[in-house]
């Protein structure tokens, strides 16, 4: 089965519950309208066996009896109405919490692979940093310090950066916190030279315990980067690149995170129609929006998942329906707190989906 037509099955269940309504109720009418055409030939014969007198008696007993019939007839449908129109209201509930159900979980797995996805990358970054802060020429500049190794190693982060284009900048940083070396000194001639010593990552890479440690940040702007959004990845340089040895400097590697996160944003599966009344974000663990596939609030605007919300479902409120999923983190790599979500307008309107769902 298709994508599309997985996606239109909980919307058949209820459509085919509304047109067996319907049609019930059609059938029902028109039982009753010929009942009560009958009754009036009933009528109007009794009247014509009337004025027949005794030539008409007989007629007139079977004009009663076809009467009576109809009469019998008004109280069986009269039932059957009240019995079929219960069930039908029934079977309408029932379909519509089975589509509310489905709906929910699908956007919910939806919103899953979505975070999967980004874990899977981002656990490639810390096997990334962890290997090329092992490398000997980002060792020999944190351990030399001399203009020399600084080159050396600027040349040999500009051709990791061409090999892997999702990082904007690496950078060597001494053990005081100073930028010694860079693989973009062109593009952002601000990092070197410069003091990161009050970064977080900075100082929590510093701090690790051994060489298989990596520090992971959420997402934020870098003001040496020119503001890019970025999401950075360090871990310490050690003497000889040994996994105990003594920490000699750091290793940040920054992620281009935008361009990445909307084509996780852009790629879940949903069909033509939905995409035009639904929004996928990404988020921290605050609701701060990380991305959105409609590019509205990013790294500004928060989206409340209510306090009840599990590590992964769904919900509805006021015509939208949400589903969510918390980060599983992958490998060694356990994440951030981060959640996939998935915002549907079931009435169209995708300008209002938040709108809606956070006055819910």
């Amino acid at each position: 089965m298709s994508d599309s037509e997985e996606a239109l099955v909980p919307e058949r269940i209820l459509e085919l519950s509304e047109r067996l309504s319907t049609a019930a109720a059609t059938s029902i009418g028109e039982i009753a309208r010929i009942n009560r055409e009958a009754k009036m030939l009933a009528i109007n014969a009794l009247i014509t066996a009337a004025r027949a007198g005794e030539a008409g008696r007989g007629f007139s007993v079977v004009a009663e009896e076809f009467k009576q019939i109809s009469s019998r007839i008004d109280e069986v449908t009269a039932d059957l109405q009240s019995q079929v129109q219960g069930d039908l209201r029934e079977l309408s509930a029932v379909g519509g919490a089975i589509l509310g159900h489905l709906r929910g979980q699908r956007l919910a797995d939806l919103a899953l692979n979505a975070i999967e996805i980004i874990d899977r990358n981002l656990y490639e970054r810390t096997c990334d940093v962890r290997w090329w802060a092992t490398d000997s020429a980002v060792v020999d500049c944190a351990a030399a310090g001399t203009d020399a190794a600084a080159r050396h190693a600027s040349a040999r982060l500009k051709v990791i950066l061409d090999a892997y284009t999702v990082y904007l900048d690496l950078w060597i940083c001494d053990a005081e916190g100073r930028v010694i070396a860079t693989g973009r000194p062109e593009r952002y001639p601000r990092v070197a030279g410069s003091s990161v010593a009050n970064a977080g990552w900075f100082k929590n890479a510093k701090a690790t315990a051994s060489g298989q440690d990596f520090v992971a940040c959420d997402v934020e702007r870098a003001t040496l980067l020119n503001d890019a959004p970025v999401a950075t990845y360090a871990a310490a340089i050690r003497r000889n690149g040994a996994v105990n040895g003594e920490v000699i400097g750091v290793l940040g590697i920054h992620f281009d995170w935008q361009p990445q996160a909307h084509a996780v944003v852009d790629g879940v599966r949903l069909t033509d129609e939905e995409r035009q009344r639904s929004r996928v974000l990404l988020l921290d663990r605050t609701g701060r929006v990380l991305a959105a596939s409609d590019r509205r609030g990013e790294l500004a605007d928060t989206f409340s998942l209510p306090a009840s919300a599990e590590s992964m479902g769904s919900y509805a409120a006021q015509g939208v329906t949400v589903g969510y999923a918390l980060t599983p983190g992958y490998e060694t790599y356990e994440g951030l707190g981060w959640y996939g979500c998935i915002v549907q307008d079931e009435r169209g309107a995708a300008t209002e989906t938040v709108r809606r769902a956070n006055a819910a």
